[in-house]
């Protein structure tokens, strides 16, 4: 069983990650809170390469609530029918985007209770939002920070809700901003779910779960 991380090795890993890449950035595309929260919606179970290609093609055309709900289900559909799950996100996309303007005069909200109220929206990607769009600081628990905490010991849990509470306890204040991203990108290109690339690994020394 994987030991939890000490709090030296810990700051170690983020110190690391911080002088390889001081300034992460997320891989979606965005250009507002409102374009962002459809995004991160069209990218559960999706790729943000794929969810990229589609959302370009739908800004294009539709970059507001009032202007998504305008064009309708079936034009989102056939913009995003490309990416997975493309009808139940369509559909998401059309009441959250009433809901923005029924509730809160077309703007995205800035708290986990009133985006967690939008349909399609659960907490990663309040957290999401609330990090890119507004700079609050946030972990949001997708399955590559899930993989990387239990591997490394930095946060062991059973689910993401888990997890994310004993990131907020262990994570060092000084890099918690950054730490989503961080964890992120290093869960995609190195600590990968199969063959993961522990010989590229900047912390595979700190690792307990290192495989060669």
């Amino acid at each position: 069983m994987t030991k939890s991380l000490s709090k030296k090795n810990i700051w170690e890993i983020f110190s690391r990650f911080s002088k390889i890449t001081p300034e992460p950035k997320g891989e979606l595309e965005y250009t507002s809170p409102y374009t962002l929260l459809v995004a991160v919606v069209l990218s559960a179970q999706s790729t943000d390469v794929g969810v990229n290609k589609a959302t370009k093609k739908l800004f294009a055309i539709a970059k507001t609530p009032g202007e998504m709900v305008k064009i309708g289900e079936n034009k989102i559909i056939e913009n995003i029918r490309t990416i997975g799950l493309y009808k139940n996100k369509a559909k998401n996309i059309i009441n959250l985007s009433q809901k923005l303007l029924d509730n809160f005069g077309g703007e995205v909200p800035k708290t986990h209770i009133e985006l967690e109220s939008l349909p399609g929206v659960g907490r990663k990607t309040a957290n999401v939002v609330l990090s890119m769009a507004f700079g609050i600081p946030t972990i949001a628990v997708d399955t590559h920070v899930f993989r990387v905490s239990n591997r490394t010991g930095l946060a062991i849990g059973k689910n993401v809700e888990e997890v994310e509470e004993k990131l907020i306890k262990r994570l060092p204040e000084k890099y918690f901003f950054h730490a989503h991203h961080w964890l992120i990108l290093h869960g995609r290109y190195t600590c990968k779910a199969r063959n993961p690339l522990c010989i590229e690994c900047v912390i595979s020394d700190l690792c307990p779960s290192k495989v060669n």
